[in-house]
C-alpha cells in the first residue's frame, strides 16, 4: 500500500467522531460566510477600491466560477491522497487566497484571488462528505453528514449579517480579515482533532464520465440543482418580494426565522436520515414546496409570510446531507468525485437563479418569486419518486 491511501486510525465500532465532524461544520460556516458575504458590502468595497458596484459584484462571480470549473479536477487530481494533509494544505491555501483578497486594493489581482479560494472551498466541500464517512462507524454516516451540514445554514443566518456588519461599521476589508482569522482557528482544531483517512485506491477510481453514470448520481444531481434554484430564486430575490407583498416584515428578521428554521430542518435531519431516508426527502420537499406556496398566497399576511418561512427552512435545511447520503452511497469509493459534483450543482443552481429571478421580475412583480420554490420542489420530488431504486438502491427486493 502506498504512502498516499495508508491510514493510521480507525473509528470507534459504534461512536461518532463528534469534534472532527465539528472542525467540518466550522469550515463550511466560513466557506458559506465567504461565498456570500460580498454582496452585503459591495459599495463599501466599490468605493473602498475606487471602482464601480458592478465591477465589485463580480467578486461574488469569481467565487462561484472558481468552484465550477476548479473543484471537479482538483478532487480527481487528489482523490488517491490521504485527506488529513490535502485537507491541511486546501485550509491554508484557502486562508492565503481570502488574506489576500482583504488587502488587495487591485481589483484584478482581488478577483484571482477570488477565483482561487471559489476552487479551494470547492474542493474542500467535495471531500466533506467522503471525509466524514471515513471516519464514522456505518450505521451513523447519515446523522455524521447532518452534523457537517449545518455550517452552511448557519452561515447563512449569521455569518452573513455579521460579515455585513462588520463592513459597513468598520471597514470591508475588517470582514474578510475576520474571516481569516476564524479559518486560522479552524486549521488549527483540524490539525488537532481530525483523524487521517486514506484517499482512494487505484483500483477503485473510475474516470468522471463513468462515476456520472453510476446509476443515481444523475439523478441525485438533478434533485440537488432543482432544490437549490428554487431556494437561491427566492432567497436572491426575497427584498423585491417584501417590498410587493408590503407586509411590513422586516428582511432581517425574516431570513433569521429562516435560518433558525433551517437549523431546525438539521436537526430533524438527524434524527430520521439514518431510519428512513426516502421519507425524510420526500416530507422535506413537500415542505419546502408548501412554503413556497405560502409565500405567495399568504403575501398580506406577516403570520403568514412567517410561517411559510419556517416550512421552507425546515425544508430546505437538510436537503445537503439528505442528498450527500445516497450520492455517497451509490458512488462507494467514487464518492470523493460524486461529492464534488455537489458544489458545481450548488453554483450553476446559484448562478441560473439570478438569471431566472431577474427574467420573472422583468415579466411580473416579486410575488411570483416564491412560486418557483414550488415549482421546483415538484420537480424535484417527482425525480425522487421516479428514479428511487436507483437513488436507494437498498431499498431493492
Amino acid at each position: 500500500m502506498s504512502p498516499s491511501t495508508t491510514v493510521s486510525t480507525t473509528p470507534p465500532a459504534t461512536r461518532l467522531p463528534i469534534a472532527a465532524l465539528s472542525v467540518f461544520a466550522l469550515l463550511g460556516f466560513v466557506l458559506i460566510s465567504t461565498e456570500t458575504m460580498p454582496a452585503g458590502i459591495l459599495p463599501q468595497i466599490a468605493g473602498g477600491m475606487d471602482t464601480s458596484v458592478g465591477l465589485a459584484g463580480q467578486l461574488v462571480s469569481a467565487y462561484a466560477l472558481g468552484t465550477v470549473l476548479i473543484t471537479i479536477p482538483a478532487i480527481t487530481l487528489t482523490r488517491s491522497r490521504r485527506r488529513k494533509p490535502l485537507f491541511l494544505a486546501g485550509t491554508v491555501l484557502f486562508v492565503v487566497a481570502n488574506t489576500i483578497t482583504a488587502i488587495s486594493s487591485d481589483i484584478a489581482l482581488s478577483l484571482v484571488s477570488r477565483f482561487i479560494a471559489g476552487g479551494l472551498s470547492g474542493m474542500l466541500w467535495g471531500m466533506f462528505a467522503g471525509y466524514a464517512v471515513r471516519i464514522t462507524p456505518p450505521s451513523l454516516t447519515g446523522r455524521a453528514l447532518s452534523i457537517v451540514a449545518t455550517g452552511a445554514p448557519v452561515g447563512i443566518a449569521f455569518g452573513t449579517p455579521l460579515g455585513t456588519w462588520l463592513g459597513t461599521t468598520f471597514d470591508w476589508r475588517w470582514s474578510f480579515g475576520g474571516l481569516t482569522i476564524i479559518t486560522l482557528a479552524v486549521l488549527a482544531l483540524a490539525a488537532l482533532l481530525l483523524p487521517d483517512a486514506p484517499g482512494q485506491g487505484a483500483m477503485g477510481r473510475l474516470p468522471l464520465t463513468r462515476v456520472l453514470k453510476i446509476p443515481g448520481v444523475a439523478a441525485i444531481l438533478m434533485v440537488i440543482f432543482a432544490w437549490m434554484l428554487g431556494n437561491s430564486t427566492t432567497y436572491t430575490y426575497i427584498t423585491p418580494y417584501l417590498e410587493a407583498a408590503r407586509s411590513g416584515v422586516s428582511i432581517e428578521l425574516l431570513l433569521v426565522v429562516f435560518g433558525i428554521a433551517s437549523i431546525g430542518g438539521i436537526a430533524m435531519t438527524a434524527t430520521f436520515i439514518d431510519k428512513a431516508p426516502r421519507a425524510l426527502v420526500v416530507l422535506s420537499l413537500i415542505a419546502f414546496a408548501s412554503g413556497g406556496l405560502i409565500l405567495c398566497v399568504g403575501h398580506r399576511w406577516p403570520v403568514a409570510i412567517y410561517a411559510g418561512a419556517v416550512l421552507w427552512g425546515m425544508g430546505f435545511g437538510g436537503a445537503s446531507p439528505q442528498m450527500q447520503r445516497p450520492l455517497t452511497a451509490v458512488s462507494g469509493e467514487n464518492a470523493d468525485v460524486a461529492n464534488s459534483f455537489l458544489p458545481v450543482a450548488f453554483n450553476l443552481a446559484i448562478f441560473g437563479a439570478g438569471v431566472l429571478g431577474a427574467l420573472l421580475l422583468t415579466n411580473a412583480d416579486g410575488l411570483i418569486l416564491p412560486l418557483t420554490m414550488t415549482a421546483s420542489g415538484v420537480a424535484a420530488l417527482i425525480v425522487v419518486v421516479a428514479f428511487r431504486s436507483s437513488i436507494y438502491p437498498a431499498r431493492r427486493r
